[in-house]
């Protein structure tokens, strides 16, 4: 029963779309993206996938989930990015497959970088924000001597979950041009 069926994908897109909107609606509020929300399509997606694909449709989704999430996992093993957002970028990869996951990823982080530094010109700190990251990314590769130390409270965040529903609905809506032209 290795069938080649899929879950429709506009029914996919609007289960994407729900839970990237739940996503942000509660960052935005409390600045957490809740388990109850990332953990169940961890799980509930490779079984509906399989249900409907059999083998084929489980590996899919759980090559969506290990690839959207590898990248994201890297940068929060380096304090620069929250739980939440990796197990929110690991549930699209799980629910929407590796293409959507990753485009709707590369939007959100472009989106998030837009953002961020608006803000950061905004409140003039943009040139000062840039150098650290020129640091940070250098400090590994750098001679001890020549390496700067970065305090934490030069360090700036920013919530993802606004960030993830604009770039999912922009790679999602660009797959349903014939809805919305």
């Amino acid at each position: 029963m290795g069938g080649t069926a899929e879950i429709d994908p506009l029914f996919l897109h609007v289960a994407v779309l729900a839970m990237v909107g739940v996503a942000a609606v509660t960052d935005v509020r409390g600045g957490i993206i809740p388990n109850w929300l990332t953990l169940p399509p961890l799980l509930i997606a490779p079984i509906a996938h399989g249900l409907v694909g059999g083998v084929r449709g489980v590996l899919t989704s759980v090559l969506g989930l290990l690839v959207c999430s590898l990248v994201p996992l890297l940068v929060f093993y380096r304090g620069g990015m929250a739980g939440g957002d990796v197990k929110l970028f690991a549930a699209l990869g799980a629910i929407g497959g590796i293409y959507l996951g990753l485009e709707a990823q590369f939007l959100s982080l472009v989106a998030a970088s837009i953002y961020a530094l608006g803000q950061l010109a905004w409140n003039g700190r943009l040139l000062t924000s840039l150098g650290n990251s020129l640091f940070i990314g250098l400090n590994p590769v750098l001679p001890r001597r020549l390496r700067k130390t970065i305090a934490p409270e030069l360090m700036h965040r920013i919530r993802l979950g606004a960030a993830v529903l604009l770039g999912s609905s922009i790679a999602i809506f660009e797959k349903h041009r014939e809805l919305w032209i």
